[in-house]
């Protein structure tokens, strides 16, 4: 593939959102498969690299971890899909965000009341300062 064939890490990392830096992590780890090198030893990324790395991303907004992601990249390999696997690695991760949000709501309420328990004055303990430390 010559250079001009394919994307250079910098295009890939501003077509993709995903920083440089990133995108060389995700290779060492097998996240991202190794791209062709021109003679001259750059590397040269083809659209599978783009795809591969907006759906890593992707996932990784959504709050799933490498190892699930390093998972859902084999199931969705072609004659590899299981939609049975990905759901129960779908249901893990709803666990979890369900459990974060359950622990968001608590902080508002404890946000929300000591914030209202805060005098516009000198307080000689803080209501905030006493939930933030555990009181």
């Amino acid at each position: 593939m010559s250079r001009r064939d394919g994307l250079t890490i910098g295009r890939l990392a501003a077509g993709s959102g995903v920083n440089l830096e990133t995108i060389r992590y995700y290779e060492r780890i097998g996240l991202m498969p190794e791209p062709d090198r021109t003679p001259g030893g750059h590397r040269s990324y083809a659209n599978e690299h783009r795809r591969r790395l907006t759906f890593i991303r992707r996932a990784r907004e959504l709050g799933f971890g490498l190892d699930d992601i390093r998972t859902l990249i084999v199931l969705s390999e072609p004659g590899r899909q299981s939609c049975a696997e990905v759901k129960k690695i779908a249901e893990g991760h709803l666990d979890i965000v369900r459990s974060k949000i359950a622990d968001l709501v608590k902080l508002e309420a404890a946000l929300q009341d000591a914030s209202q328990r805060c005098g516009d004055g000198a307080v000689p303990d803080c209501p905030v300062i006493q939930v933030l430390g555990g009181a």
